[in-house]
């Protein structure tokens, strides 16, 4: 998912293999004894929760609790996990993921992919919530119009893989110049801008779902601001946003594939970045699953001897940085001074103390496959010495060429959430007392903090990225200098490069070892301070059955979910 994340703690595996692989990792940091715990703990329980509105198997009814209302359902528009979540849940592009985390057919019945582009045939049955068909045009108003530079859209380089995406959406070619064409209703014709191994994953990202141009239109620019402005193509709809407050889904009885979705209802009567309080409500029997537990919460899970589960959600966690030539952050000197104080493992097992987080070392996850086995394997990240002493000189260094005769003071933008308050307030801590600079906590709610970042308002602020699709491109371009999502504005050429390259060869040894110079240029210019690879730990109500997790793809995933009355 891609995308921006709540840090509301502190979003599975593609296979049981990469879940074995990262909880071996976690089990080498010394959570093995907590992970043998909390198994023990699981297997001696039932359901843990008392059945009040959590789950009701009479009228199919599933009840949630979500960190935030999603900040954007525009699919041209959207960019975090929270949105892609629910538009993962009433939107399908051309394919979609199943059960088992594999690409299989969504609207698009079948497919061809060739080294020029590609053909998708559209299914006769796919409808949208008003009855009319989905058809190949759809798909291509939506790419258009995720394209046009009035948009916007962050996401809009996703897009890039087609034939002149790029030119029209920094204005140098006009917009009918796009290599997609509906050849009929049910024919799209997909031309590449140059080969490129991995469009199937893409057409399953949320930017390329579709959009009826003739609804769109009528909204009047408030397309996807409501329950009343979208229209729905996907396994539920929305009857309900009241915003801040309460989201409902409910089955779509006009969707394609209405026989394989089991549950009637998803009702989110509650938004909470509080995992206390999101506790309580499942202790109560308000909601089905707490998503997001904190290390404080644990010795209560354990008591109440509920079912514990827990997986690695594919994202990184790192500082990063305004390269902005007005901030302090700027400065090389006054980045790498932060660098040779920062010890990644300390926060993991101080801070964070939960099982399953590993601390940073790249930008690049552990779980991405390279060319015979694990990218890191293979590229091992570069080695960061914590060194106080050097710290200090490069801070004299910083604040000479900065002009200044005392340690700069730099805001640091964070969530205002439990988890990502104590990082902070360590962060705080750490770059004060090592280094005497003043760090100013700047929290804001999720949706403003997303906007403070894309308005470069910030010097420092924990940024979470969630993969896009399985391939290392989705984390490497995130610092390419024309992607939106580089809200610190990084910028080096032959960082530009090597990402082209990576883009345009279907030779993998020529990507990875782009992607590991990548890798090298992002330590050399101290582009982020990587702080952790998240792991999660989740109570589930043990009558919800068929939630699917994972690291690529909308997360968590009810589609498939079920209820059974007596687990």
């Amino acid at each position: 998912m891609s995308n921006t994340i709540p840090n509301v703690s502190n979003s599975l595996t593609r296979s049981a293999s990469f879940q074995l692989v990262w909880l071996g990792i976690a089990a080498t940091l010394g959570f093995a004894l907590l992970m043998v715990l909390l198994s023990w703990a699981s297997a001696l329980t039932g359901s843990g929760t008392s059945t009040l509105n959590a789950i009701d198997a009479e009228s199919g009814t599933l009840t949630l609790q979500l960190s935030t209302e999603p900040p954007q359902l525009d699919s041209t528009r959207a960019t975090d996990s929270v949105s892609i979540m629910i538009l993962g849940h009433v939107m399908e592009g051309l394919l979609r993921f199943d059960a088992n985390n594999q690409l299989v057919p969504g609207v698009a019945e079948r497919w061809e992919i060739r080294e020029d582009g590609a053909t998708f045939w559209l299914r006769e049955d796919a409808r949208w919530s008003d009855g009319l068909p989905v058809t190949a045009h759809d798909f291509s108003f939506a790419w258009h119009a995720a394209l046009a530079p009035e948009t916007a859209s962050e996401y809009a380089f996703i897009l890039y893989p087609l034939k002149n995406a790029e030119a029209i959406n920094t204005g140098t070619l006009p917009g009918d110049a796009l290599g997609v064409h509906a050849i009929n209703d049910r024919v799209l014709e997909v031309e590449f801008e140059q080969p490129l191994a991995y469009f199937e994953e893409l057409v399953a990202f949320p930017t390329y779902n579709p959009i009826r141009e003739d609804f769109y239109r009528n909204r009047d620019g408030r397309y996807g601001a409501d329950v009343e402005d979208l229209l729905y193509n996907g396994p539920f709809e929305m009857t309900v946003w009241v915003h801040g407050a309460h989201l409902r889904l409910e089955k779509n009885t006009d969707y394609w594939d209405r026989e394989r979705v089991r549950l009637n209802v998803i009702d989110i009567p509650y938004f909470t970045t509080d995992t206390t309080a999101a506790l309580n409500l499942f202790k109560d029997g308000q909601i089905a699953i707490v998503d997001y537990l904190g290390a404080e919460q644990l010795d209560e899970v354990l008591r109440q001897r509920w079912e514990l589960l827990r997986f690695g959600d594919g994202s990184v966690w790192f500082l990063a940085f305004n390269f902005d030539s007005g901030r302090a952050t700027s400065n090389w000197h006054l980045r790498k001074a932060l660098q040779l104080v920062t010890d990644p493992s300390e926060l993991v097992n101080r801070i964070i103390k939960l099982p399953g987080n590993l601390p940073g070392k790249s930008l690049f996850p552990v779980w991405l496959q390279g060319v015979n086995g694990f990218f890191r394997q293979e590229y091992p990240a570069p080695q960061i010495a914590l060194d106080a002493s050097a710290a200090r000189e490069h801070l004299r260094l910083a604040m000479e060429e900065l002009g200044l005769d005392e340690p700069p003071s730099l805001a640091l933008l964070v969530d205002d959430t439990p988890g990502a308050g104590r990082q902070a307030e360590y962060f705080q801590n750490l770059y004060g007392t090592q280094l005497g600079i003043d760090i100013r906590i700047d929290r804001q709610i999720f949706k403003q903090r997303l906007a403070k970042m894309q308005n470069q308002d910030f010097d420092l602020a924990t940024y979470g990225w969630g993969p896009d699709f399985a391939d290392p491109l989705t984390f490497g371009e995130l610092f390419a200098s024309w992607n939106p999502n580089n809200n610190g504005r990084f910028s080096n050429q032959e960082y530009d490069q090597s990402v082209r390259l990576a883009q345009s060869s279907l030779d993998p040894h020529i990507r990875m070892n782009a992607f590991g110079r990548q890798q090298e240029i992002l330590f050399e210019e101290v582009a982020l301070i990587p702080n952790y690879e998240r792991g999660r730990v989740y109570i589930k109500d043990r009558r919800l059955q068929g939630v699917v997790r994972r690291a690529v793809g909308p997360d968590p995933d009810f589609t498939n979910a079920y209820i059974v009355e007596n687990p």
